[in-house]
């Protein structure tokens, strides 16, 4: 039979196929091909009944995401908070690339608006268009009901993951989007300034006629595994200026007539997306020659 792997846990795989879950292991094999089942993988597999079945293929994979252990993801769920913890545009940056490089589709929702003070609002909605204007979702408004109604477009036909930093309401968004999961949350740590984690597992949750997984938040995103060449591939604002720039490769930070530094100049690239891709450059240079 074929089906997809809704759930993995203490080496049991929870396959989805006709309506129901089957509790399976992963053949011998897997383990000496160094193969790791993920959840979201399309899968093959055999079972006489449905608690005890066997993994038997893996069908090729669009993406693959560790952080969440997530394969085949359509949309990543950047979610991110304005305030308590503060909004970090190093952050979403590093999400946004980390997204760009596994080719899926990122959407930014901001939480904790009710917060906001008058002056704080208007200055995180000009954040918020910054990146509208580059092309990404973003979901940012006063009304939670209208965020929610935007939010659940995106849903059918979809596997959407959730993530951020931890604290910052993923758990909570899933639970106001299905009351019934009851998935634990946890307060913001005054002494480290986060929240600690409450998934302990990956579970892909039927939800609006799509799939979505809730996943432990963290602070931090390693980016050695790109290589700095590739890294202007992941700013889609860099994209449409580099035709513009006189050297082909051009790594807009040195070259003479880069068209990417010339619109940072006139304000048509924000000073912070640039100050950012300079900073993970650096970041992604140094840990090549470690």
């Amino acid at each position: 039979m074929r089906g997809q792997i809704r759930k993995a846990i203490s080496g049991f795989y929870y396959i989805y196929a006709n309506g129901k879950i089957y509790q399976t292991r992963a053949r011998g094999n897997f383990r000496q091909r160094k193969i790791t089942p993920l959840v979201g993988d399309f899968v093959e597999f055999e079972s006489k009944n449905l608690i005890d079945g066997y993994l038997l293929k893996i069908f090729p994979r669009k993406n693959e995401l560790f952080r969440p252990t997530t394969a085949n993801v359509d949309i990543g769920i950047i979610v991110i908070s304005s305030i308590d913890p503060d909004f970090s545009l190093n952050l979403l940056d590093r999400f946004l690339v980390l997204l760009e490089e596994k080719k899926v589709r990122p959407l930014i929702y901001i939480t904790k608006i009710d917060l906001l003070n008058e002056e704080k609002f208007y200055e995180i909605a000009k954040l918020a268009q910054i990146y509208r204007d580059i092309g990404y979702t973003v979901i940012f408004s006063k009304d939670e009901r209208e965020k929610i109604a935007k939010l659940i477009q995106y849903f059918p036909h979809h596997l959407l993951v959730t993530i951020g930093q931890s604290g910052v309401g993923k758990s909570t968004l899933l639970n106001t989007l299905s009351p019934t999961l009851k998935l634990q949350t946890s307060k913001i740590s005054k002494t480290l300034g986060q929240g600690k984690h409450t998934t302990r597992f990956v579970e892909l949750l039927p939800l609006f006629d799509g799939l979505i997984a809730d996943t432990p938040g963290f602070s931090s995103i390693d980016l050695s595994k790109i290589k700095a060449t590739d890294l202007p591939k992941m700013f889609p604002e860099f994209i449409k200026a580099s035709p513009f720039c006189k050297f082909r490769e051009c790594s807009h930070t040195h070259e003479p007539s880069c068209e990417v530094k010339t619109k940072v100049e006139q304000g048509q690239i924000a000073l912070s997306r640039y100050k950012n891709y300079l900073n993970f450059l650096s970041e992604i240079r140094s840990q090549r020659l470690d």
